[in-house]
């Protein structure tokens, strides 16, 4: 397996683990101790502690959720991941909502820089916006 797909495996393996599977032990696993998420999701800090934070909250408030991967290329030490990620809302209140039974979905995309085998950066767009739409937390269409 040449260096750039094993890149991929790691990205794959980092993603199940931590938000499909919520092993929340995975941030220690997959991201380096000088880990720098680049765009922290919710208002998370920015380090591995703050990826950890983020998939407890959604595990806390969507115990089923879970990534469908759409795309992973890889070039060298860098994997681009396209994604949906879902959950059905039946656990804790998220952003101050009780839980509604409702279903929700995160579409984005993640940019993650790797270095020996542990991802070091992580650059991401995700869809804040539909997300709290769908939560009820902002109005509109």
């Amino acid at each position: 397996m040449t260096s750039t797909e094993q890149n991929k495996t790691i990205v794959s393996d980092f993603i199940t683990g931590l938000f499909t599977k919520g092993d929340l032990h995975a941030a220690d696993v997959y991201l380096a101790d000088d880990f720098v998420n680049h765009d922290p999701p919710f208002g998370a800090s920015a380090d591995r502690e703050g990826m950890r934070e983020a998939a407890a909250m959604f595990r806390s408030g969507f115990p089923d959720w879970h990534s469908d991967l759409h795309l992973l290329v890889a070039e060298g030490d860098v994997v681009v991941e396209l994604f949906t990620a879902s959950g059905t809302h039946t656990g804790t209140a998220i952003m101050g909502v009780a839980a509604s039974g409702r279903t929700v979905a995160l579409p984005g995309i993640n940019i993650f820089r790797l270095r020996a085998g542990r991802i070091v950066e992580r650059w991401g767009r995700l869809d804040d916006l539909g997300f709290l739409r769908q939560l009820g937390v902002v109005e509109g269409s």
